[in-house]
């Protein structure tokens, strides 16, 4: 029953998240805020350090530490398969209406084009203190947190895929 439960409440918010998906702004659909609405010029890719927009979202990456073999504390934490990338990212809602940042829409890129997703069990223990990643932000309010790949051991991560939503274009960012 309680997996049912679970599941319902899951279902409803990607729903719900679906349903809003259509109303994002355009504040800047390309990365660090390279041209105008209206410009055919390809989005810019962003690096670490510099803030790159996406619909409401505007992401800074931080900083991006790879080869941890676990996350979490000593009682409770999660094991990568293969190792964990930690991507520690600022996210602030420029939108005008509250936004809700979905870890599981984030992306990260090998140099053969191989997409990762992001591990949200193993983000919930990198993020002890806070829900970040599947959290409301209001207008003008940031948050700052983790997000984790599970990667294999001998692959290196070269970008980020960063979304404001699920249904989102993206904007990029150089790990490298």
């Amino acid at each position: 029953m309680r997996k049912t439960t679970t599941l319902a409440l899951i279902a409803t918010g990607l729903v719900a998240l679906g349903c809003g998906s259509g109303t994002t702004d355009n504040a800047g659909s390309s990365g660090g805020g390279e041209g105008a609405k209206g410009d055919d010029k390809p989005a810019k890719t962003a690096k670490v350090g510099q803030p790159a927009r996406d619909g409401k979202f505007e992401f800074t990456v931080k900083s991006s530490k790879c080869g941890v073999a676990k996350v979490g504390s000593s009682m409770l934490g999660d094991k990568a398969q293969g190792q964990f990338c930690l991507i520690t990212v600022n996210v602030k809602n420029i939108g005008k209406k509250s936004q809700l940042l979905d870890g599981s829409s984030q992306k990260a890129y090998a140099a053969n084009g191989t997409e990762y997703s992001s591990d949200t069990e193993a983000g919930l223990y990198a993020n002890e203190e806070q829900s970040t990643f599947f959290n409301e932000i209001n207008p003008g309010n940031q948050v700052t947190g983790v997000l984790v790949f599970d990667i294999p051991k001998n692959v290196k991560l070269t970008k980020l895929e960063l979304h404001d939503s699920a249904f989102s274009g993206g904007v990029d960012v150089a790990l490298s």
